[in-house]
């Protein structure tokens, strides 16, 4: 702890966002370069715990005040050191996960919390720039063979652990470009895609392959792969979008967020001259007030939208922590992500109970204000008399969330169970009821964060080392009935 008295001397700073006139008018990253000696301040506010909380409000078990420390003294390469220690993707979870480890920072009990995440991204990203990230060879070739279905985060982190560990790991990927959810989920102005690019890179460097516009199931049978790999690890996401069920859902111009969003990101990748769902000078509404709401909101407003309304049917957050909801676990308050700086309105309290169109097109919707309530245990949200509302709308997105693994011909020829909530069922190794069939991240999880899917990713991969070799030296950070502090 190279300065006791930092926390006691500099206050939370960020790196400042770019101004948003600016901002809209690309698709880059909304963040400014942060200066090294605000960033090794930032650093000094860690007061390296005895007990860090931080650590266990982090499913990957980030050594974090260890480089919080190395950080503050600008000891670089030993701090990337400690960070790919517990992280396969720091450069993605220091732009995309909204940092369960802050909320659990035991200066956040009266004091706002050191910022690790942006600590995080700015070490890989000074790793990258002064060379000290390099492909990772295994010193031992084991000849297994290990087919990772699925190359979002959770099966990359499993495919480069196996790699590593001397396992000869095939990612497959329905899409065009191995990344999953990273590529064409997330907006570029949250990710710039180059990121990604750069990991896949190494991990091609590595050994791992990639084969991409294959869909398991369907160009390859699972039949073929289970005769083809000693093991195969499944990780293809919780993807079935929840839909919306009410009168005119039927009219055109009504669209899930995952089949406006990879329009977009298609287009920043240079397959597509225009979009072919766009914003561009609509009354849009956005259904679904989370995380990836708010990605439609800042596309949207990048396409030029007329005007944009974002529904979230629970009711507003409280801007503080309320006693019912104590540190160290997620607050539920009030957030502001850059999107929402960006534009539109927020509209909250609010359910969408009609669709309303002319010549087969949506053209608005019929809201209801709601209270919720608790009956039996369960939550409802009962309509208030006289709220009725009607908004104009060219474009509705639907961002209501995922409820499972999609109904594919995959998980019907592989014969894997699925849990009451729908998932596929795991036992506490990893493995589905069918013999060398593994499942990690939302696929066995259910809709999560990355920062659980990586951790989940790395755990599955020893337990298929360890099956496939009888022992192995990876690290394990949770289970799979590990709960979030979140």
């Amino acid at each position: 702890m190279a300065d006791p008295r930092g926390f006691l001397k500099h206050e939370r700073q960020l790196p400042e966002r770019r101004p948003v006139p600016v901002r809209l008018l690309d698709w880059k990253e909304v963040y400014k370069d942060f200066p090294e000696s605000d960033l090794r301040r930032q650093a000094s506010r860690c007061m390296d715990c005895g007990i860090p909380f931080c650590n266990n409000g982090c499913p990957l078990g980030n050594l974090i005040p260890d480089w919080n420390d190395l950080t503050h003294n600008g000891q670089w390469s030993e701090a990337i050191e400690r960070l790919h220690a517990t992280n396969n993707f720091p450069e993605f979870t220091g732009r995309l996960c909204p940092a369960p480890c802050e909320t659990a920072c035991v200066l956040g009990i009266n004091e706002p919390p050191v910022t690790i995440k942006q600590i995080e991204v700015e070490i890989v990203d000074r790793a990258w720039a002064d060379g000290n990230i390099a492909p990772v060879t295994g010193t031992v070739a084991t000849s297994k063979r290990v087919a990772i279905v699925g190359s979002g985060p959770a099966g990359l982190a499993a495919a480069q652990q196996l790699t590593r560990a001397g396992h000869e790991v095939v990612v497959y990927e329905r899409a065009d470009r191995p990344g999953g959810l990273l590529r064409y989920g997330i907006p570029e102005f949250k990710m710039e895609k180059r990121h990604l690019d750069r990991r896949l890179d190494q991990m091609r460097a590595e050994g791992t392959r990639f084969v991409c516009d294959t869909a398991v199931g369907v160009d390859v049978s699972a039949d073929e792969l289970r005769g083809a790999f000693a093991a195969v690890v499944l990780a293809c996401g919780a993807t079935q979008a929840r839909d919306l069920p009410i009168p005119g859902r039927e009219l055109d111009g009504i669209h899930q967020a995952m089949e406006y969003l990879p329009i977009a990101n298609h287009v920043q990748q240079g397959d597509l001259a225009e979009p072919t769902i766009t914003a561009e000078g609509k009354d849009v509404i956005i259904i679904g007030g989370g995380d990836t709401g708010a990605d439609c909101l800042g596309t949207a407003l990048r396409q030029g939208a007329a005007s944009i309304h974002q529904f979230e049917i629970m009711p507003r957050p409280p801007d503080e922590r309320p006693t019912t909801n104590p540190w160290p676990t997620w607050p539920m308050i009030y957030r502001v992500s850059s999107a929402h700086e960006e534009g539109g309105e927020r509209e909250f309290a609010i359910n969408t109970v009609e669709f309303s169109g002319d010549d087969g097109r949506v053209t608005g919707l019929r809201s209801v204000a709601v209270e919720q309530r608790l009956r039996d245990g369960r939550v409802s949200f009962d309509p208030v008399e006289g709220s009725e509302r009607h908004f104009a709308a060219d474009l509705v997105l639907l961002a209501l969330g995922f409820t499972g693994a999609e109904p594919q011909p995959l998980l019907d020829q592989f014969g894997v169970e699925l849990d009451e909530r729908g998932n596929v069922a795991r036992d506490d190794q990893w493995a589905t009821n069918v013999d060398g069939v593994f499942v990690c991240g939302d696929m066995g999880r259910g809709q999560s964060l990355i920062v659980w899917a990586i951790a989940e990713g790395r755990s599955a991969a020893a337990s298929v080392d360890r099956w496939l070799t009888d022992h192995t030296l990876l690290p394990s950070p949770v289970t799979p009935t590990s709960a979030p502090l979140r």
